[in-house]
């Protein structure tokens, strides 16, 4: 399904050390030439290549920080 041109601006907001938000619907182009499609309000692109939805973010870009036990 493709999407027409809005007939406003799209919101786009980059975020510190996150994903790229941009308000939907959205066609993502991808390097092969497919395309990703979204139709929700809101999407986050991943930026950093680590999500295993990509284009899509999954939070995967968070470091991951294991809890230790509490010393006794």
């Amino acid at each position: 399904m493709r999407y027409e041109a809005a007939d406003r601006a799209r919101r786009v907001t980059v975020t510190q050390d996150g994903p790229v938000l941009v308000e939907g619907p959205v066609e993502v182009v991808l390097d092969d030439g497919s395309i990703a499609t979204s139709d929700r309000f809101l999407v986050a692109l991943c930026t950093c290549r680590r999500s295993r939805r990509y284009p899509w973010c999954d939070t995967s870009h968070r470091q991951r920080v294991r809890s230790q036990p509490d010393a006794e």
